[in-house]
Parts: C-alpha cells; structure tokens; sequence
C-alpha cells in the first residue's frame, strides 16, 4: 500500500536522512501536487545539506512516516523513518546539543537551538523512539538504545544550559554556542536572553522525564519559579487596525484586570523584558520598536500558563507520591 503524503516525503527527504523546510523561498508543503518534473527536480536535489530541525522539519517527517508504516506495512516508510532518525542522532553535539541545521552551519545555524522549540521537539521523538512508542515499534533494534543515549544526553545539556544568574537557576536562551555554552545572538532581533517561550516546552519535556533525579526537579523547580517572577500582572496584548502603517495592524500592551502575559525575551542580567527591532538594540517598550516587527513576530504571549496552571501542579503530585514524572 501507498501513503500520498509519505511518497511526498520520500522524495523530499535528504541523501543525509533529513528534510528541509523549504526549498529556495517556497516552503514544503505536502498538501501540494507533485508533478512528475517536480519530482524528478526535487529527487535531484537531494545531496543539497538544507537539512534542519527548525519548523519542525524532519520531526514531522518521522513521525508521519512511522504512522504510515504502521498502517500500511509499507517498508520504504520504515526505512524513511530509520534514515531520519538516524540523522538526528548524527547531527547531536557531543554535548548533548542539537544544531538547528546539519551539515549547513552557516550564520547561526550551528548554534544549539531551543528556538521554536527545535532541540526539545527531537528530544521528544527520540524518547518515544527510546520507549518504543506507537508509532515507533518495528523499527531497526538498535534504534532504542542509541536514542536513549542522546535524550540522556540532551537531558544533560539543558540542565547544563539553564542561566545560572548569582547562584540562582532561572529559564534558558533561544540559542547557546555549542562550544561554551553560553548565551547566543541569532537573528539582529534575538539577542541573547532568557525566553518567556522556548522555556516553557523545556520544562514540559523534563516533567516528562521518568524518575527524575534531584537536579531535573531542581531544574523544573527554578524555572517555574522564575515564570512566577518575571509575569507581567494586568496587562493583555492587543491586535488592532493601524491604516496609516504598511502592515495595516498593529500590537499593543494595554491593561487588563485579571490578565497575565510574559514577554519573549527577558534581559539576562536584570530579568527586565526587552524588545529589539532589526537594528538589534534594546528597547524595554513594546511601542518603541518597529510596526514591521510588532506586527509580525509575537514579544509577549502566555505561554507559561497552562504549565503554571495545570501541568507543574500535576507533575508535583505524580513526583510527591512516588509517580514517574
């Protein structure tokens, strides 16, 4: 039997084992037709190294592919699945970190990237391959292990990688050199600081960790703690029309009675919320930035509040009465 989609994906997939997320400024889209010359122009290009994790590439790739092979027994998908997998842990940092992109290291791409939730979202595959969970059953037998080896590992590197400010454990950064471990700038908007996002699904994959060891617990433990510090009480983002800007809308911080946000990057040092435009300097005002950026990328959400919410409190009890995390 064939799967459409997983075809699709077949022919996108990389000599290296991974996908790209788009091919020159044309996103891959696996709803589009693929006619015979796009196929025969896209299998062509397949020693290209545009391979990445961001946008969950290669993640959704796998998991698509491991789906199919379990409806359909079809054996190119298991193999597709094997050689993406196997790419992961190929690209993986003897550190335990995950580049965003592999072999590409260009501009920042060489950096461990927790942004957009990159590095966690393979950390979270690679466990269910580790666990042999459906739909990862069936695969090549020294899959398990060898991803069990590269969650421990990875696991290893966010508690390595969360901000250590005066002896407090606080939240993590989008991106880190990979050789220090230190804080890094990607994009001229994203500055080294901490993030009132990514942090967030760090936390969440690490209460998903079986019998947490005292520094795991710690980790989640500092980091909730520090969502609860640097919340912003009594104040909403708003969308609104804005015909005299180019984008037609605007962003702002109004107040709001009862309502909670947090802003996607804090300051490293000082935990105040920042904003920077594309010409990288700090503001600490939502509104003195450029439309073109408030308009177009999200510096304040709730991300933390389901965590806060209902996901710690769970997890605490699981943990408190002997419960895996």
């Amino acid at each position: 039997m064939q799967d459409s989609t997983a075809e699709k994906m077949l022919v996108f997939q990389r000599a290296i084992g991974g996908w790209p997320k788009a091919v020159g400024n044309e996103k891959v889209d696996y709803k589009h037709p693929l006619s015979a010359a796009d196929r025969t122009r896209t299998l062509a290009d397949k020693g290209r190294n545009d391979a990445t994790i961001d946008n969950n590439a290669t993640s959704r790739e796998i998991n698509y592919l491991a789906q199919a092979y379990q409806k359909t027994n079809n054996p190119a998908y298991r193999e597709g699945a094997e050689a993406g997998i196997r790419f992961l842990l190929k690209m993986q940092y003897a550190n335990g970190g995950f580049p965003q992109y592999y072999p590409d290291f260009s501009n920042y791409r060489h950096q461990i990237t927790y942004n957009d939730n990159a590095m966690v979202r393979v950390l979270e595959l690679l466990r269910n391959v580790a666990r042999q969970k459906a739909p990862f059953v069936g695969l090549a037998a020294d899959l398990p292990a060898q991803a069990q080896t590269a969650v421990e590992k990875g696991t290893d590197c966010i508690l390595k990688t969360q901000y250590l400010r005066k002896g407090v454990l606080t939240a993590w950064c989008a991106q880190y050199d990979e050789k220090t471990l230190q804080p890094a700038k990607a994009r001229a908007f994203e500055l080294a600081s901490l993030s009132g996002d990514e942090s967030v699904e760090i936390v969440r994959f690490l209460m998903g960790i079986d019998n947490p060891s005292p520094e795991v617990k710690k980790a989640i433990e500092s980091a909730v703690a520090w969502f609860e510090k640097v919340k912003i009480s009594g104040y909403t983002v708003k969308e609104i029309a804005a015909p005299q800007e180019k984008s037609g809308r605007d962003r702002v911080m109004v107040p709001e009675a009862g309502a909670t946000i947090w802003a996607r990057f804090y300051e490293l040092d000082t935990d105040r919320p920042i904003y920077v435009g594309r010409d990288s300097q700090v503001h600490y005002q939502l509104s003195e930035i450029e439309n073109e950026r408030r308009a177009g990328y999200l510096y304040l959400g709730t991300w933390p509040e389901k965590l806060l919410s209902k996901d710690y409190p769970a997890w605490q009890k699981r943990v408190s009465t002997g419960g895996r995390g």
